[in-house]
């Protein structure tokens, strides 16, 4: 059948097909950075919980490092705002292509004549 198309919609179908994989890796790299906040605010509620003076290592490639609290905090704190500027940057990206997405999507619906949506 994609012999039938015009130049035009097979274009335009391609197009889609890799809008469609890049809001995949972009859900993807979401995900993942989702998971790495998690784990950031969960060391960070830890450390809340223990006294000033308590023993804190972190590890740095095969070694375990011994660090003061406060640094540790400071550290985690900044990797946790990090994350978060960068999902809200993903986030905005995936938007973006899921805009681009539906668009395509509408005018390949109307270039082949169909008033109803592509399946998803």
């Amino acid at each position: 059948m994609a012999s039938e198309l015009p130049p035009q919609i097979q274009n335009q179908i391609a197009q889609l097909q890799q809008v469609q994989q890049q809001a995949q890796a972009l859900s993807t790299q979401k995900a993942q950075m989702e998971l790495m906040l998690k784990e950031v605010e969960s060391a960070l509620e830890e450390l809340s919980k223990l006294p000033e003076d308590a023993v804190v290592y972190k590890s740095a490639g095969g070694l375990m490092l011994r660090v003061d609290k406060a640094v540790s905090e400071t550290e985690l704190t900044e990797r946790k705002e990090s994350l978060e500027v960068r999902i809200k940057s993903v986030e905005r990206q995936l938007e973006r292509v899921e805009k681009r997405f539906n668009e395509l999507q509408s005018q390949i619906t109307s270039a082949l004549g169909s008033k109803g949506p592509v399946a998803e």
